[in-house]
């Protein structure tokens, strides 16, 4: 029941970080970026995959 809800949370956060690191991306361009969902896919991926790893190390194996 934990897992889940720290899965859930985390993909939470994920998705609100990376829609922040978008928008400082295109605030740094002056504009809005081509391909703006690949390059939200590649941030939210690249986070996700590191922090659920980190989160199978952190919790408990039941």
């Amino acid at each position: 029941m934990i897992e889940m809800l720290a899965y859930t949370l985390a993909g939470i956060v994920l998705y609100l970080c990376s829609d922040w690191i978008l928008k400082l991306m295109e605030q740094r361009a002056g504009k809005q970026l081509d391909d703006r969902n690949l390059i939200f896919f590649g941030i939210i991926l690249l986070l996700t995959v590191s922090t659920f790893a980190i989160l199978r190390l952190i919790l408990p194996v039941q």
